[in-house]
């Protein structure tokens, strides 16, 4: 059997149960390529909380209607977790939202009509992928699991078939053309790439884009090598990144919709990590719209740059020896 978090530190009976979740989840079409170890590791022993595993799959309950905060004590007892109760939001929002979508587990609300995120709301295994589960590691399974996946759509390919209508269109400045996946921070990055750079870029190549869906979607990682740029990792990368060579100049832009403007800390971070880049670093913070930088304005570095998508032709300097400027 695959070992899907390889770095985990849990004990071996943990480990084991938690890679036997995955498995299942993989063989009933949910995804799990783009994710991290952390985020399979919180979706399994969600996942085996409301199923309320610890090691017999022939045990898997079905009407367990367990809350946020129940399954977060469940995984914390169980399952070697130290999840704070804080946190019980997380559990519908991305630990559980995948399985909900593919309905083999089942939001059952205590109230009738509650709202999604009413805390009275449980969560239950769906049946049939209950009498599913129960079969695992027997001889039952392998026919269990065809019957089950018989004319019905894996998630994979449902989310597949959505993310190819649902996609904005953008255009390089060298003409090649991408497809960012739908939501307000694509849109965003659209602008960088279609207005901010013909006006401020100075005939800049674009090297990064951090599609939210797929962060490998544009990279030019043999040019940013060149440029002595640090070993990627999609945590520390900005949303875009530009390279005029015009001016030697490396653009790192971020593109604000609900964090992470250009801030004191991340500008020291990001030159620390590029002190031996051989461009010069150009700092930049755009948004939407004036009113959304205003929510960030105190949080903004000093000598960084500020464009917003509803005032083009303007860019914002916060103080400093230089200017960026148009051209």
């Amino acid at each position: 059997m695959k070992n899907y978090i390889p770095k985990s530190k849990k004990s071996l009976p943990v480990q084991r149960i938690i890679n036997e979740a995955l498995d299942i989840l993989e063989s009933v079409g949910i995804p799990l390529n783009n994710k991290t170890e952390r985020s399979l590791e919180r979706m399994a022993v969600c996942f085996l909380a409301v199923a309320g595993v610890t090691n017999d799959w022939s045990k898997a309950k079905e009407n367990a209607n367990l809350k946020s905060r129940d399954i977060i004590n469940y995984v914390n007892k169980n399952l070697e977790e130290n999840i704070s109760s804080g946190s019980y939001d997380d559990i519908r929002r991305k630990d559980l939202k995948l399985l909900v979508l593919a309905d083999i587990i089942v939001n059952s609300g205590v109230n009738k009509g509650s709202a999604t995120n009413d805390p009275t709301r449980g969560y239950s295994l769906h049946p049939d992928f209950k009498n599913l589960i129960t079969t695992y590691k027997t001889s039952k399974w392998k026919n269990a699991l065809k019957k089950f996946n018989e004319n019905r759509p894996s998630l994979s390919d449902i989310l597949k078939r959505k993310r190819d209508i649902e996609k904005i269109p953008v255009k390089l400045p060298n003409g090649k053309l991408l497809e960012l996946s739908l939501g307000e921070h694509n849109i965003l990055q659209k602008e960088i790439i279609e207005e901010f750079l013909p006006r401020f870029g100075s005939d800049c190549s674009v090297l990064y884009i951090g599609d939210t869906s797929n962060k490998l979607l544009h990279i030019e990682r043999k040019e940013l090598k060149k440029l002595n740029f640090f070993e990627l990792s999609h945590d520390e990368l900005p949303d875009v990144i530009a390279y005029s060579k015009k001016n030697n100049w490396l653009y790192l832009i971020e593109a604000v919709y609900s964090s992470g403007p250009m801030s004191e800390t991340r500008v020291l971070e990001l030159k620390k990590m590029l002190k031996d880049c051989k461009a010069e670093l150009i700092f930049v913070t755009t948004f939407l719209t004036k009113s959304e930088c205003k929510k960030w304005l105190m949080d903004i570095a000093w000598e960084t740059e500020v464009w917003t998508a509803d005032n083009k032709d303007h860019l914002i300097h916060f103080n400093g020896h230089k200017f960026l400027g148009a051209f």
